[in-house]
């Protein structure tokens, strides 16, 4: 991999990592009702969840959409209802009483298991290895997961960081409300890429 085909992976990582998705707003939504530390399985979960996902696309996942169309119907279809329970579970949090952990953030598995059915996640994936490792090699594909690994983690931590920032504005009950029915609305709009899919 020549210089500038690894700094536009590099950037392309970047880029689709840090900007607005159902993984960031999810991160943004647990940092702010659960705050930094409670959200680090979430995270982890999200970043290497990520990592495996586009070793195992690059590696020939990606051939079972060529081969069986109707699996990409169904990926599409799982994805929207699966998103469109988290957002009503996001919209319908508590806030949480006083010495009460109110409800329990996402775990690293679950996290993890999300990326399978993220829209986000599947154009980013797709789009890296068909850009990134068009011969579909080993070492190829091995590389683009750990550049997104390297640049992913951080990435996501970001919005969780904000979200718990945010914390100090939402004390109050009904703008903690506002807020996660606000991101449960983000959530739900991001379910319009896959639309077009």
């Amino acid at each position: 991999m020549t210089f500038e085909i690894f700094t536009a992976l590099a950037a392309f990582a970047f880029v689709s990592s840090i900007t607005p998705g159902p993984n960031n707003l999810m991160l943004m939504a647990s940092g702010a009702n659960f705050g930094f530390r409670r959200t680090i399985p979430h995270m982890l979960g999200i970043a290497l969840g990520f990592v495996l996902m586009v070793f195992l696309v690059g590696i020939g996942l990606v051939q079972v959409f060529d081969r069986y169309p109707v699996s990409h119907t169904i990926l599409k279809l799982a994805s929207a209802v699966y998103m469109t329970w988290l957002a009503w579970k996001i919209a319908n949090a508590a806030p949480p009483k006083q010495g009460e952990a109110g409800g329990t953030p996402m775990t690293f598995l679950q996290a993890a298991a999300f990326q399978w059915v993220n829209p986000k996640a599947w154009a980013m994936a797709l789009t890296a290895i068909t850009l990134y490792a068009p011969d579909r090699s080993l070492a190829a594909v091995a590389l683009v997961a750990m550049i997104f690994g390297a640049i992913n983690g951080p990435s996501v931590s970001t919005w969780t960081v904000l979200g718990q920032q945010m914390r100090r504005v939402l004390t109050n009950p009904t703008r903690l409300r506002i807020f996660n029915i606000s991101m449960a609305l983000l959530l739900m709009a991001s379910l319009y890429p896959l639309l077009e899919i």
